[in-house]
Formats: structure tokens, sequence, C-alpha cells
């Protein structure tokens, strides 16, 4: 049963690591991430903030799987 906790966290952090920096693009380029003048909105600060706790959670899942499968 830890192999298999192992394996899924390292899936978990593998596919967050891959989909989120795709919709931080999207995010970027959304008109609604800018005003008028050029400046950041909610939008855009709302959605780096999720963003940023996705990857850290993604970044962990990684490091605790890779503990779990060496036995540490």
């Amino acid at each position: 049963m830890t192999v298999f906790g192992g394996i899924l966290l390292l899936v978990n952090a593998a596919y967050n690591l891959i989909v989120w920096p795709q919709f931080w693009k999207r995010v970027t380029a959304d008109p609604r991430a800018r005003d008028e003048s050029g400046a950041t909105t909610k939008f855009y600060r709302v959605h780096a903030i999720l963003i940023g706790i996705a990857l850290t959670i993604a970044v962990v899942s990684g490091v605790a799987g890779v503990l779990l499968l060496i036995g540490a």
C-alpha cells in the first residue's frame, strides 16, 4: 500500500506541475488580468495565489511520494 501511495502522490505532483503553468499562461493573456492602465487586477492576483498554492502542494506531494517510495 505504501508503494501505491507513493506512486499516487508522484502522479498527482506531475499532473499539477504540467497543468497549472499552462493555465497561468491563459490567465496572463486574459483581458481581465490587467486594467486600462496596465496594472494587475484582482482577477490576476487571485489566480496567482491559487496557482502558487496548487504548485506548492504539488511540490510537497512529490517530495512525500519520493519519501514514501524510498521508505524514509
